[in-house]
């Protein structure tokens, strides 16, 4: 367990978002930075996009009486009053140290972690937004799931931040249902961090062999490091800024202090890019096993589906993020075959795909009518990955990913 030690000061958390599985992620995040105040700041604070809204006539806090329920209010009003987010997870409890803020430049400043959980279209927009507001040693932690894709390249979100930021960011993803999640319910998760060199208080150590001790000369200082290598094993246009001694390095010990809950068992690895395109990939997979369930094909076709399907995720990731991708995490975490399971179980690209079938109409349709404005990710992503293996000349190797589009 990571504790503060010789280390003078403590990390503060900021959450960008707050919608469903953003506010279930700040919760978790709010009651270890609690639990651990030689670690964290006790306060964490949580992005919020303002809007006005009214409580529901189905919750608790409801009262006729009282115009905080019956007028609308600002929504971070509502949360800091309430401390629960009755808009977008209602009935969930949050706990008193997490801070609803509507102002972005307010709520990142001094933050050493920032942990972003927003609607991917909005990456870009937030964060040159918080350029210039953000510590320059910061690092972040993304939960979107997913990948960007178009016939030039895919690109991490995780990298995309970190590119716009000028900050080191990993990933976290896995078999996650933000309600379920939130109602502490066990589940499981993975994040992905591979520490810069720099980020490494341990110079190479000195060492005593038959030929005599290592110089001092010949110990390298990882901190003087400030290129760090991207998920394609080429080095980043980002240069680095070293964090201060005096603060705990930003660690898979210290991560997962901060996000392991005994309903929230979390595994950290170093695979960002393979994390990354599970969270997207699966998708694709799930849309194809909807088809086979709304044709009335049975288990035993939905199974094969799922595992041609994981098979050709392994293969998409060791072909075009071969320095860095590793099998196990697709077969043996969260983020890999654990999330493609729930998604092809229950997920809403699984049901509606299987309604699209059953119904007789396009998947687009479906989606139109049961979302409610949201879109599916898989739709977006079929198309793209067709487009990007189209350009390659690489469809008749992914059957199931070109044959799904």
């Amino acid at each position: 367990m990571a504790t503060l030690g010789a280390y003078g000061k403590k990390h503060k958390v900021t959450v960008v978002g707050s919608g469903n599985w953003g506010s279930a992620i700040a919760k978790i995040v709010a009651e270890n930075a609690k639990e651990h105040p030689d670690l964290f700041e006790e306060h964490v604070q949580m992005w919020v996009y303002e809007e006005e809204t009214t409580v529901p006539k189905t919750s608790k806090h409801y009262d006729s009486g009282s115009k905080f329920s019956t007028q609308p209010h600002k929504l971070t009003k509502l949360i800091n009053h309430f401390h629960e987010n009755v808009k977008y997870l209602p009935d969930i409890a949050l706990p008193l140290n997490l801070i609803a803020n509507p102002s972005l430049q307010e709520s990142v400043r001094d933050s050493t972690i920032l942990v972003f959980n927003l609607p991917h279209q909005f990456i870009d927009g937030l964060c040159d937004q918080m350029k210039g507001h953000i510590l320059p040693y910061a690092r972040g932690v993304s939960c979107i799931k997913g990948v960007s894709v178009d016939s030039e390249d895919v690109r991490l979100f995780s990298e995309s931040i970190g590119d716009k930021l000028g900050i080191y960011c990993g990933a976290l993803s896995g078999a996650n249902i933000a309600n379920e999640v939130a109602q502490e319910k066990f589940s499981e998760t993975t994040i992905a961090y591979d520490p810069p060199p720099m980020d490494s208080r341990n110079p190479t150590p000195q060492a005593t062999t038959p030929q005599g001790t290592t110089p001092s000369s010949s110990q390298l200082d990882l901190t003087a490091i400030t290129e760090h290598k991207d998920s394609k094993g080429k080095t980043s246009k980002v240069k680095l800024i070293v964090p201060p001694s005096d603060l705990h390095p930003i660690d898979h010990t210290l991560l997962k202090t901060l996000f392991h809950r005994p309903y929230f068992h979390v595994q950290v690895i170093s695979d960002v890019a393979g994390v990354s395109l599970g969270g997207a990939l699966k998708n694709i997979v799930a849309i194809a096993t909807g088809f086979v369930a709304g044709l009335g094909w049975g288990d035993n076709a939905k199974a094969a589906v799922m595992r041609v399907g994981l098979l050709e995720m392994v293969k998409f990731g060791k072909m075009f993020f071969s320095n860095n991708v590793h099998t196990k995490t697709f077969t043996e975490e969260s983020a890999g075959v654990a999330d493609l399971i729930t998604s092809c179980s229950g997920g809403r690209n699984y049901r509606c795909a299987k309604m699209s079938v059953e119904r007789k109409v396009s998947i687009e349709e479906v989606e139109k009518e049961e979302l409610n404005g949201q879109m599916l990710q898989g739709i977006s992503t079929a198309k793209d990955v067709y487009g990007f293996l189209k350009a390659r000349g690489k469809e008749g190797e992914f059957p199931l990913l070109v044959g799904t589009y």
